[in-house]
């Protein structure tokens, strides 16, 4: 009877670690993206999620991940709704969105969409 190797998988702690385990190429979008979040949403806590970076304030604000070929961006259903028409000339679905690897990233759109989910999630706690 053969058995299986067992495989130990790193459980990442931080982005940074995250960030450092793809190409320079894509590590310079990813921290690109990172610093843009950082910037629109200062107080927010950036941790680890879902295997990928995700930031909180009030709340799930974003996560976002890197693939073979582009970023997956997940600002919830609400972010996708209320930003559809800047988004519709890519891939997305209920709520993700995915930019393309060999195309710029668009910083500023995600900005907006990280500032609309921390007022999303400002309102939200104060009817709880």
């Amino acid at each position: 009877m053969k058995t299986r190797k067992k495989y130990r998988v790193k459980i990442l702690k931080t982005v940074e670690e995250y960030i450092s385990l793809f190409p320079k190429n894509t590590r310079n979008i990813l921290e690109s993206i990172r610093q843009t979040i950082k910037a629109a949403a200062p107080d927010a806590e950036e941790t680890i999620s879902y295997k990928m970076p995700s930031y909180k304030q009030n709340g799930i604000l974003v996560y976002f991940a890197a693939y073979e070929n582009h970023i997956g961006f997940y600002p919830t259903s609400s972010g996708i709704e209320e930003f559809k028409k800047e988004i519709s000339k890519y891939k997305y679905a209920k709520g993700s969105v995915q930019f393309p690897l060999n195309k710029p990233i668009p910083l500023k759109l995600i900005a907006k969409i990280v500032k609309f989910r921390i007022k999303e999630n400002i309102k939200k706690s104060k009817k709880d």
